[in-house]
């Protein structure tokens, strides 16, 4: 098994020195096991070594290099996720919980059985929130009106709209309702290019859908896409 690690901008020390270039945080959508793109997408935001990558979850599922995202979250420190529910559900299904799998999540937990305890330790320890001061990055959004710390772990890795079915595409939107003073980074709810919402980005371009891998760098409120080499499973 191969992975790429993702290369360090070559930028001289004294230049970086002389100019105090700034460390960045850079969100990323929805990956679903595409390494090639995230590659080409640090490739393209040129990656420094004091840099912070935060995924919105969904690392796995779909896509064909699953491990080997995987396993470039665990080996280097720049890199950090919440929980998606791809992520969850195969968590949940290690923990011997009676959760029902799909066609993709079963391919996966084939592909991930080689190395299945280290993969379950790490997806184990991903929380469902990471907040970045300014922001927070989850996978699907919260209810609006509801503490942080009270969000549904349903909610949390499944909501889109409001009402009594929340993973329901129909609807009114979870972030044309919430007003909070952190802004939301999200994905799960892929769309054709990055969405803004007064207090929300949606960050999920259905890369796996053959759309596009988007990145957004909270310093420089700056999006950043790149596209899908090919389209690894149809979109429902």
């Amino acid at each position: 098994m191969t992975v790429r690690t993702p290369p360090a901008c070559k930028t001289p020390a004294r230049w970086k020195r002389a100019y105090h270039i700034m460390a960045r945080t850079i969100v990323i959508g929805d990956i679903h096991g595409c390494l090639d793109e995230l590659n080409d997408l640090l490739e393209t935001v040129a990656l420094q070594e004091d840099d912070r990558v935060v995924a919105v979850g969904d690392l796995v599922v779909k896509g064909p290099k699953s491990a080997d995202v995987l396993d470039l979250f665990i080996s280097d420190p720049r890199f950090s996720s919440v929980i998606g529910n791809h992520d969850r559900i195969l968590r949940q299904r290690w923990r011997g919980e009676p959760v029902r799998l799909t066609k993709e999540q079963r391919k996966t937990l084939v592909e991930l059985e080689s190395g299945r305890e280290r993969y379950f330790s790490f997806l184990r320890e991903l929380p469902y929130i990471i907040d970045l001061g300014t922001h927070l990055v989850v996978h699907a959004g919260i209810r609006p009106g509801v503490p942080f710390y009270r969000q549904a772990a349903s909610d949390l890795t499944q909501i889109r709209t409001m009402g009594a079915d929340p993973t329901r595409r129909r609807g009114v939107a979870w972030f044309d309702v919430y007003r909070g003073r952190k802004t939301i980074l999200f994905g799960h709810w892929p769309g054709k290019k990055p969405r803004r919402a007064a207090h929300a980005i949606a960050l999920d371009t259905g890369c796996v859908y053959g759309g596009k891998l988007t990145a957004y760098i909270v310093e420089r409120d700056e999006l950043v896409s790149v596209p899908a080499r090919q389209a690894y499973v149809k979109k429902k």
